[in-house]
């Protein structure tokens, strides 16, 4: 029988060849992030856009996966306003199990 579906690798930017997968499966992670913040505090996009600094069109990509123009830095720098702690572990490939070469957690 033969199977009417592919198995994906777990990174949907890689499956459909974007040229940096890893990079935009982490801003995505951290947008989701950010939106999650928003949404948890009641925020309207507009208010949400006061505090990061940013109009409300760009509260609404943001909202909607549409990443082009926030690099990670920029993302950085909104969790920040948003009053979280963000820390940058760098560790050598051969000693973890993990797939990914990036990889967003979120402990709240």
């Amino acid at each position: 029988m033969k199977e009417d579906y592919i198995v994906g690798s777990g990174n949907v930017f890689n499956d459909l060849d974007f040229e940096n997968p890893e990079e935009e499966l982490a801003k995505a992670r951290l947008a989701s992030i950010i939106n999650d913040i928003i949404e948890e505090r009641g925020l309207s996009q507009e208010q949400a856009g006061k505090i990061l600094g940013v109009n409300q069109p760009k509260i609404s990509a943001l909202k909607n996966g549409r990443l082009k123009g926030f690099s990670m830095e920029r993302l950085f720098s909104f969790l920040e306003k948003l009053d979280q702690h963000i820390e940058i572990t760098i560790t050598d490939k051969s000693k973890v199990k993990a797939k990914r070469s990036i990889e967003v957690a979120y402990i709240h």
